[in-house]
């Protein structure tokens, strides 16, 4: 049994320069369409053809090139991270929080690729 339990969701994390122009050429090229653009937090969501699963763009200044990172919806960040922290699975700093939109954590898995777990606060 998994020592934490994944909601059926799974965001890629992109960094890019621009949120709107990536967006454009991801609804043109692919045909993922926009979902939001949260201005105050430097993010935007895109919703893929595949059910579950979103792209979301992270707004940098300078973006590392080929950087993705897997996000997987949970229902209860902190005590995922309780359970993973007691396995000895890394962190990268503390969790972070938008308030009203989201919660999210970093971690690596053995080989030291980045990971992230993401509680949607949105819903009240």
């Amino acid at each position: 049994m998994a020592l934490v339990t994944l909601d059926e969701t799974i965001t890629i994390a992109l960094s890019v320069k621009d949120r709107q122009a990536s967006a454009e050429w991801y609804d043109n090229m692919l045909g993922f369409k926009l979902i939001y653009h949260a201005d105050e937090a430097g993010w935007s969501e895109l919703q893929t053809n595949t059910k579950g699963v979103t792209i979301g763009l992270g707004e940098h200044t300078r973006p590392a090139p080929g950087n993705s990172v897997p996000v997987f919806g949970i229902a209860d960040l902190d005590l995922a991270r309780q359970k993973l922290e007691q396995a000895d699975v890394k962190f990268d700093g503390e969790t972070d929080v938008v308030e009203g939109m989201v919660k999210t954590a970093t971690f690596y898995d053995p080989d030291g690729n980045a990971l992230m777990l993401a509680q949607d606060l949105t819903a009240g």
